[in-house]
């Protein structure tokens, strides 16, 4: 049985808390304790504090935020402390695979907090998000397409198909439905809609941009496909999105780049040594 991932961290904190000792050494809890506690459990307590935490949680995936949430989620604390002492009566938060998934939830969760204090301290600066915008900008900037192709098994079909367009070019979408193995456009007349050239295969993409509007291709289009025979309706200038309706998705670009800066930079000083694995004996 997997844990929903709402409830994770507080399932870890609270295993961590209580495999610490058996239920029959569980400290009181301290009346003169700074500690709110939300309830106690044969005398461990479930601190407030946790129980805010995973309603937070659920409030952020869509459960409203109400006492009848709070009092569910007491109640599935406590169901989980209660099975981590009757754990920890007979002994498994002794057995290695149980201390190693604590130890790894523990280490997941430190990890997880030092990101998100990095970022909250680092945050990505105006400037930098401008010069992301400025970048990706640069990479969409150009033309993009509207066309029809018909894609045929050799060069003597497009060929021949080149020749009655010629002589009746109104004939294109008839022939793409009759003739096309593009099963994705040939219903449709063999029409790809708007495209970037450089979403297309090299030479198609490089026969499109080529093409004037209301032209066709002269030469069938050798690619990996096939044969392509292209007609281009139209092209126009890629429009791009105005910098604050990408700004937000830009920020946590930036800031993704910068956790993976550190994250480098950490590896490359860290002394990392991979022991060798013990040969296995048959």
């Amino acid at each position: 049985m997997s844990l929903k991932p709402g409830i994770l961290i507080a399932v870890t904190a609270s295993l961590l808390t209580l495999f610490g000792c058996n239920s029959a050494d569980t400290p009181k809890a301290s009346p003169a304790a700074n500690t709110a506690v939300a309830a106690t459990v044969n005398g461990s307590p479930i601190n407030a504090s946790l129980v805010d935490l995973v309603v937070k949680q659920k409030a952020q995936h869509g459960q409203p935020g109400n006492p009848e949430l709070r009092d569910g989620v007491i109640d599935q604390l406590a169901t989980q402390f209660i099975l981590a002492q009757e754990g920890a009566k007979i002994g498994l938060d002794k057995t290695p695979e149980v201390a190693d998934q604590v130890e790894l939830a523990q280490k997941a969760i430190l990890a997880k907090a030092f990101v998100q204090n990095y970022v909250k301290n680092n945050p990505a600066s105006d400037d930098m998000v401008k010069a992301e915008y400025e970048k990706v900008k640069a990479q969409m900037t150009g033309s993009e397409y509207k066309a029809r192709h018909i894609l045929v098994g050799n060069e003597a079909d497009a060929k021949d198909i080149i020749a009655k367009l010629k002589r009746n070019p109104k004939a294109f979408e008839t022939l793409a439905k009759e003739k096309s193995k593009d099963l994705a456009s040939k219903d449709n007349g063999g029409d790809l809609g708007w495209f970037d050239p450089r979403n297309m295969p090299p030479e198609f993409g490089a026969a499109v941009s080529k093409l004037a509007k209301g032209q066709l291709t002269n030469e069938p289009v050798k690619s990996q496909s096939g044969y392509h025979v292209i007609f281009l309706e139209d092209s126009r200038q890629k429009q791009f999105p105005a910098f604050d309706q990408l700004k937000p998705t830009l920020q946590r670009q930036v800031e993704q780049q910068n956790v993976k800066k550190l994250v480098d930079d950490l590896k490359a000083k860290a002394k990392i040594e991979i022991a060798k694995a013990a040969s296995v004996q048959n």
